[in-house]
């Protein structure tokens, strides 16, 4: 047995089995549905019914809009945003061209699972995902990767780009949900209930068809307003079938007068969500310079320890030569089994270290993989020419410290004892960005997002300090409600229809006082909010004390690392000079094996710390726009450097 609105609904069961043996019961269920249809069709219509599809859709957009306008007063610029990934993203090209193991579906991406019972959406996510076309898989086998791909290719298939981009999506859809509660909600519902009443001496049939609308507004002064309006439609199907139109309206206003009253109280968690999309956008336009030099970082690592094993392997080959040439040597009487056994000892140190060298490499590329979101056991190769580049750039330097070497070679020797005085390095050489240590921290603290976020958060403190202030005052709620109308219902189907006159209406006010005699909560909350603010102040001078050292350090690193590439520069150049002569002289039987290796060792040291010194100025300078936030990052993950 169930009940509904205190009326029992099994009798009716059996009535419409008695009426269908009477053949009444089409005529009855049919004026039933007519009622009910004539009622829920217009509310229908009004609420404008939406698929899943429509409510994702209409969601899309709302973000969207929320994000764009965010952009514009958080950069002073708007770019394309989605969260939509490209349906073909690398990752999967690759599992699959390349043949590479997976789990299941799920490995290939949202779009390729298959859809389970009862899914909303039976084309998403799917096909409508666009392609990714960065890089052709048919063309290139291994995958030959260049920087600005690597850069691209991290935007759109890192895990933690991802995530960063929905959480600014989540963000937009938080502060949709804030301003709704200052929007104009509607509601309606209609219902249909059809009974049959045999406990008298007369079967009582009848209909009621019964539907309401509301209606309700917060305003942002906190006076909440409400309206709505009932109507129930009663019809007999016995008897002399009386019908009967019951109209009920009713409007309530509330109105807080102490606590909780006040725009800047009511539309705080407003406000806190606005300031949530802008945090967002900032922390990741902070990532975007971050995660980049972060993939640059790692590929120039990557390139460096590529070039280890060159280095390496040319050292070995080298070494397999001297071992060659002293065995022959030692032969024929000129050199003795205790150089030959030193030159075999040092061709065995070099196997080690061109293994070693090719095993760190392997493991440098796994991680950079890892890093841009591709599977560490795909088949990718970097393009040494950004190295080279780097190299040639440099160039001037190697003729200029071999113009400073001839030249010094016509100068005279001082004595020993002649005084010494070291000379700094001056600004030969020098690049554009090591500028004075004042002037960066100054546009580090300008430019830095993240900064911007800590001052925000400490505005947010204060003004939950105010929030857990007002907490503290007495509460006083007007109340005003005014009812008009009389509803009806098969009892009352024999009444006339409800009129909505103002003059029979009830109205009522209601004051109610909630006395701040017990507030141990509040209190702690408020005194709290001072421990919060203090903890945020502290944050903000922390960070401003992280940049200013970030931002030295930068600078010394970049000064250091400019003056090792002209000391390995030089020394390769000395080092080169020595293998040439010790060779010679080896020939000659006037040194013996052990300068020769020891030259050859100090070439492959010269050689591995010159392209060091090369890659440590460049991560430098990106590092150092990166702490200063003067790098600018494109939506493609693409960036401009800084050009003082």
């Amino acid at each position: 047995m169930v009940a509904g609105q205190g009326r029992i609904i099994y009798p009716s069961i059996h009535f419409v089995c008695k009426a269908l043996c009477g053949g009444r019961a089409k005529g009855f269920i049919k004026t039933w549905f007519q009622q009910v249809l004539l009622l829920i069709v217009p509310l229908a219509l009004l609420t404008g019914c939406q698929t899943p599809v429509g409510h994702r859709e209409e969601a899309d957009r709302v973000a969207t809009r929320i994000i764009q306008a965010t952009q514009e007063e958080a950069l002073g610029r708007s770019a394309p945003f989605t969260i939509e990934r490209p349906g073909d993203i690398l990752r999967r090209r690759l599992l699959i061209g390349q043949r590479l193991p997976y789990t299941n579906e799920a490995s290939l991406g949202t779009d390729k699972l298959k859809k389970i019972e009862h899914w909303p959406e039976k084309g998403y996510p799917g096909k409508n995902l666009s392609p990714d076309k960065i890089l052709s898989l048919a063309e290139r086998a291994p995958l030959k990767i260049d920087l600005v791909e690597a850069l691209q290719i991290g935007a759109r298939n890192s895990p933690q780009y991802q995530l960063k981009k929905e959480t600014i999506f989540r963000a937009a859809l938080d502060l949709d949900l804030e301003r709704n509660e200052f929007r104009s909600i509607l509601g309606g519902k209609a219902e249909g209930f059809l009974e049959t009443d045999l406990s008298g001496r007369k079967t009582v049939t009848g209909t009621e068809v019964s539907g309401d609308l509301d209606a309700r507004r917060k305003l942002k002064t906190g006076m909440q307003l409400g309206a709505a309006l009932a109507l129930d439609l009663v019809k007999l199907l016995t008897q002399d079938h009386s019908s009967t139109l019951g109209i009920v309206g009713d409007a309530s206003i509330t109105i807080p007068l102490l606590r909780g009253s006040g725009r800047h109280i009511v539309t705080e968690p407003l406000t806190q969500a606005q300031r949530n999309v802008l945090y967002a956008i900032w922390e990741f336009e902070r990532f975007k310079k971050t995660f980049a030099v972060d993939v640059a970082k790692r590929y120039l690592e990557v390139l460096r320890r590529l070039s280890e094993v060159e280095n390496a392997a040319e050292n070995y080959r080298n070494l397999i030569s001297s071992t060659r040439r002293t065995r022959r040597m030692a032969d024929a009487g000129r050199v003795s089994e205790i150089e030959v056994d030193q030159s075999l000892q040092n061709e065995l140190r070099a196997r080690n270290r061109w293994i070693r060298a090719e095993e760190a490499y392997k493991g440098a590329l796994d991680s950079f993989k890892l890093l841009v979101g591709l599977p560490p056991d795909a088949d990718i190769l970097l393009d040494k020419a950004t190295l080279d580049n780097l190299i040639q750039e440099t160039s001037a330097i190697m003729a200029a410290i071999e113009r400073e070497e001839a030249a010094k070679a016509g100068e005279p020797i001082p004595p020993a004892n002649a005084p010494i005085r070291l000379d700094r390095p001056g600004q030969e050489g020098a690049g554009p960005l090591e500028m004075d240590p004042s002037r960066a921290i100054e546009l580090g603290l300008k430019k830095r997002l993240d900064l911007r976020v800590a001052e925000g958060k400490v505005y947010d403190a204060q003004r939950d300090v105010v929030v857990r202030a007002d907490a503290l005052r007495a509460e006083i709620t007007l109340l005003g409600k005014a009812r008009l109308g009389e509803s009806r219902s098969i009892e009352t189907a024999t009444r006339d229809n409800a009129k909505l006159r103002t003059d029979k209406g009830i109205y009522s006010a209601l004051l109610t006082i909630d006395l701040p005699f017990e507030r141990t909560a509040e209190r702690n909350a408020y005194r709290k909010s001072y421990i919060d603010l203090e903890k945020s102040v502290r944050d903000l001078q922390e960070l401003e004390d992280e940049i200013k050292l970030a931002v030295r350090d930068r600078l010394r690193a970049m000064y250091e690392a400019r003056e090792t590439r002209r000391i390995q520069a030089r020394a390769r150049l000395v080092a080169e000079k020595r293998v040439k002569s010790t060779a010679l002289f080896f020939e000659a039987g006037r040194i013996p094996i052990r300068d020769v290796l020891e030259a050859q060792e100090a070439l492959i040291n010269a050689k591995n710390g010159f392209i060091s010194a090369v890659i440590d100025y460049r991560i430098a300078e990106l590092e150092f726009q990166r702490d200063t936030g003067l790098l600018r990052v494109d939506e493609r993950g693409l960036w401009r450097e800084y050009t003082p």
